[in-house]
């Protein structure tokens, strides 16, 4: 897509190396992309998603239930 952009951008009546604007009737198909942006938002969510999994998963931990589980299993472990 850049290159296209570039190659229009660099067309003109006055020849290859004159440079004009663009209009926005002749930027829309060069930048009408239905997934730009997809891969920051799927970034996102998946940030989101393990920081509230180390939230809950921090908050089992921090149970004395669970403490007191992991405690045993590492002292059967270790004698």
């Amino acid at each position: 897509m850049k290159t296209e952009l570039r190659k229009s951008v660099s067309r003109s009546a006055d020849g290859p190396s004159a440079k004009r604007n663009l209009t926005r009737a002749e930027l829309k198909p060069l930048l009408n992309e239905p997934e730009a942006g997809g891969i920051t938002a799927e970034y996102a969510i998946a940030i989101l998603t393990a920081a509230g999994f180390a939230g809950l998963l921090l908050a089992i931990l921090q149970s004395d239930t669970v403490r007191a589980w992991l405690l045993a299993i590492v002292e059967r472990a270790l004698g």
